[in-house]
């Protein structure tokens, strides 16, 4: 049976904008709860690398560079 490569990336391409979403909505969490100034140049990170998880528990704030560098080592 062949794949649906039109689906497959429907299905996909919704995930990610999802995902998007949520770590959006976690950055305005944090501004809400810390202030804009204490995440300026910083970035949101979740422990558990899940970004539909935004309990308060599971948020915290990284400098960008360690941030970004964590997630692919």
């Amino acid at each position: 049976m062949p794949r649906d490569f039109k689906r497959e990336y429907k299905v996909r391409s919704q995930k990610d904008r999802d995902d998007r979403s949520y770590r959006r909505r976690a950055r305005r969490l944090l501004q809400k709860k810390l202030g804009i100034k204490k995440l300026k140049g910083k970035d949101v990170d979740h422990k558990d690398g899940n970004p539909r998880n935004n309990s308060r528990s599971n948020l915290r704030v990284r400098s960008k560079s360690s941030n970004r560098r964590s997630n692919y080592a």
